[in-house]
């Protein structure tokens, strides 16, 4: 199991921002010894689960990784349903959306359609976020308990942005405004100049989760086309809940305005 362990911390230095990875990096990243790692990524790139960049001869995730991601998409319903949804509203509206899972307290995105929009935006997909500090993080966290959610951040908050909860009882306060309400929203927070909506259903039967996003840029975007692109994505959400079950029930359009 430790070589298991080791294996999941290598590919976990890997990132939008760390595509390729030489010995070297790994090594400082890690603060393994030079010996070891070496020969543990020999094993990883044997195996399939890396392999060298013919131009740079840097490590990189291998073929394998890419395999079991697409084959990750499709054994889950909720997942497709979700990226099904999101490329509909992406097409409607023209801006970037998001299929986003939690992992611990982190969000990560899983699946995106870009915008066909002249000003598009968006986060690289794998990406993670600290979910108290996006709408997709608090969608996703409003289905978990307070004690849940308090387990889940041991430690003090550390938000980047004056936006963000600023510890857990406004994170939990925001939490109750996102259950109420049914939806989360973001301005100008993990992005600059950016708003987010976002949407959480889960299945019965599997207990996963996932989060429906649409981002678009805040000065272009008015009022009232915030509202159709909450309005379109509650709708598909409700959609999404009545097929697979969700056990909070269907999503459903609240008196307060996406502002």
């Amino acid at each position: 199991m430790t070589i298991l362990a080791n294996a999941a911390d290598v590919l976990r230095c890997f990132n939008p921002a760390r595509l390729e990875l030489t010995l070297t990096d790994v090594v400082a990243i890690l603060g393994t010894p030079k010996s070891s790692t070496s020969r543990l990524l020999r094993a990883m790139r044997d195996a399939g689960l890396l392999e060298l960049a013919p131009a740079s001869r840097r490590y990189r995730p291998g073929i394998l990784l890419f395999e079991l991601g697409q084959t990750y998409r499709r054994a889950s319903t909720l997942l497709a349903r979700a990226d099904d949804a999101v490329a509909r509203l992406s097409a409607r509206f023209g801006h970037t959306s998001y299929v986003s899972v939690l992992d611990g307290a982190d969000v990560v995105g899983v699946a995106h359609h870009e915008g066909t929009s002249a000003l598009r935006v968006g986060t690289p997909i794998g990406r993670r976020l600290a979910g108290f500090a996006s709408a997709t993080g608090r969608a996703l966290l409003a289905r978990k308990t307070d004690a849940e959610v308090r387990a889940l951040h041991p430690q003090s908050l550390s938000p980047v942005h004056p936006a963000s909860p600023a510890d857990i009882d406004a994170l939990l306060a925001a939490l109750a405004v996102v259950r109420r309400d049914g939806f989360a929203t973001s301005h100008d927070e993990a992005n600059a100049g950016i708003g987010a909506l976002a949407v959480a259903v889960g299945e019965r039967q599997t207990g996963e989760d996932v989060a429906l996003c649409l981002v678009y840029p805040l000065a272009t975007v008015s009022e009232a086309e915030r509202e159709a692109m909450l309005n379109a994505m509650l709708a598909e959400a409700a959609e999404i809940a009545t097929l697979v079950d969700d056990p909070l029930g269907i999503p459903r359009i609240s008196n307060r305005k996406a502002a």
